[in-house]
């Protein structure tokens, strides 16, 4: 019925021209089931009361008695999704309205056929392919299912507009052991992430367990598909977090590290939360683990542990004190003149440039840990950008670069990637690129963290000149202030000498291609 009145009535052409512009095509709409559900209330009523009993019409779930005692038909004006069991039969269906005076998205009832905490939408159709390639994705709602299936990413489901329950996790364990849970990237899908870890927590068990991938702040997988393609969509999934990165950035995000009592409280909270775990081989991996990092953040090495000493290496930063809130050392005279705002698009520009080739080679991340946690950023852009850099790297033996940029994009910042990626190839410079050396990147960031340093010191040193100058006009005076700004256009000059080596490299790369 639903189908029929999608592909033959005038209301439901309109339907249908909505999905294709939607970018449903008709082939997904025949492979999903979709149809639409009439206004007016009474069509699929008229249609059914001459062949079933109203004690079956009641108990469908497809009807809804009004203040009379009338039966009259539950969706109206909306674009129809079957809900299949485990053996494809229909057992119910999901509608999305058609217009904004309807809630947005209505399920059927629970009948005696139907239980929501039981089924995933789509899970009949995906079953076979995770099998086949060993991923089950879930999503948020059907049409998030049919967007992963576009993109070629067929084993997809959907809970029934509910969170995630103990009875669809066990069929999604019973069907691959690490299935992978799909989230917006805003704090509503953080939230999601968050109660579906607290379930899922309890129940693991060794082989078992979640990934979470997060999709760019603000879209949902039909956004992204529409906006930036297949291979974006498919890239989120393949940049999907394990379950215990979840679990320690969700303790990164919920405390106040700042005082040794907020730390202990940290730790504490984070330990608390793994002896949920049921099963003890999986809890003692994972206070293992929760270990490890807590000695990364906290500075600690593996000889520290052992010996019960607490002393924190170079070039970390000191027991509470945040990586990026460590200051760059500077002189007594040059302190006073350190809150004037730095001159300078090529303070900024070289300043952007340093934190690219962190996210392009977070393979150097450790090595540079240091001089990046000091570097003095003037954006406060850019010091949340090395900020959430930091605390990923602090959370991970090995950062890889596409899941380093997925969580950067879940976090809202994809325009400052994107800005950062347009610098980059304005100026030409090789060794920033993502397909660069590693030797290559090493050396260029090397040089323009020591230039960008160097720059800051003459700046505030010519300032510190010029302010002599203009209290006393003498000849030391002015020679200073002349001397101070060769060595600026000096380290300028220098900067220039890298790109241009840097635009070599890349085209001897490329002839080398």
């Amino acid at each position: 019925f639903f189908v029929q009145q999608l592909n033959t009535t005038p209301e439901g052409r309109a339907a249908k021209a909505y999905l294709l512009d939607r970018g449903l095509d008709s082939e997904a709409m025949e492979r999903f089931g979709i149809g639409f559900a009439p206004s007016g209330g009474e069509a699929l009523f008229r249609t059914f009361k001459q062949k079933f009993p109203e004690k079956a019409l009641e108990v469908s779930g497809l009807f809804s008695r009004d203040q009379n005692g009338g039966l009259y038909d539950r969706f109206r004006r909306r674009v129809m999704f079957p809900i299949a069991n485990d053996s494809g039969k229909i057992v119910a269906f999901g509608g999305r309205a058609l217009g904004d005076d309807l809630p947005k998205y209505l399920n059927s009832p629970e009948t005696p056929l139907f239980h929501k905490g039981d089924i995933l939408y789509n899970f009949d159709k995906a079953r076979a392919a995770a099998h086949e390639n060993g991923q089950l994705v879930v999503v948020e709602g059907y049409v998030d299912v049919i967007a992963m299936s576009r993109a070629g990413l067929a084993a997809a489901v959907a809970p029934m507009g509910t969170a995630l329950t103990e009875n669809q996790l066990a069929l999604l364990w019973k069907t691959v052991p690490e299935p992978t849970l799909c989230f917006d990237g805003d704090n509503a899908g953080l939230k999601a992430a968050y109660r579906a870890l607290d379930l899922a927590l309890p129940l693991l068990k060794a082989g078992h367990s979640l990934k979470f991938a997060f999709l760019p702040d603000g879209q949902d997988p039909d956004d992204l598909l529409k906006a930036q393609g297949p291979d974006a969509l498919r890239g989120v999934v393949a940049a999907a977090e394990p379950m215990a990165a979840v679990l320690w950035r969700r303790a990164l995000d919920e405390n106040d590290r700042a005082t040794p009592e907020r730390r202990a409280l940290f730790e504490r909270d984070l330990k608390n939360l793994i002896n949920t775990i049921g099963d003890d081989v999986v809890k003692k991996h994972y206070l293992a683990d929760a270990g490890e990092k807590l000695a990364r953040l906290f500075g600690q090495t593996q000889v520290q542990r052992r010996t019960g000493s607490f002393t924190p290496r170079s070039p970390r930063p000191k027991f509470g004190q945040k990586p990026w809130e460590v200051a760059a050392p500077v002189s007594a005279r040059l302190k006073a003149l350190s809150n004037k705002p730095l001159a300078a698009a090529t303070t900024e520009r070289r300043a952007q440039m340093i934190v690219l080739a962190l996210i392009n080679h977070p393979e150097l991340l450790h090595e540079f840990w240091g001089e990046f946690a000091n570097v003095e950023l003037s954006s406060t852009e850019l010091d949340s950008v090395r900020t959430l850099i930091l605390e990923r790297a602090a959370s991970e033996e090995r950062l890889e670069r596409e899941a380093l940029r997925t969580h950067l994009q879940a976090r809202g910042l994809d325009r400052v990637l994107a800005h950062l990626d347009a610098q980059a190839k304005n100026l030409n410079e090789w060794h920033l690129s993502p397909v660069a050396a590693a030797d290559d990147a090493r050396t260029g960031l090397r040089q323009m963290i020591a230039l960008h340093h160097k720059a800051i010191v003459l700046t505030r040193e010519l300032r510190a000149a010029e302010a002599a100058l203009a209290d006393a006009m003498t000849v030391e005076n002015e020679s200073a202030v002349r001397a101070l700004r060769d060595q600026l256009l000096s380290v300028e000059g220098h900067e220039a000498m890298i790109a241009g080596f840097g635009a070599a490299s890349g085209r001897n790369a490329n002839e080398v291609n």
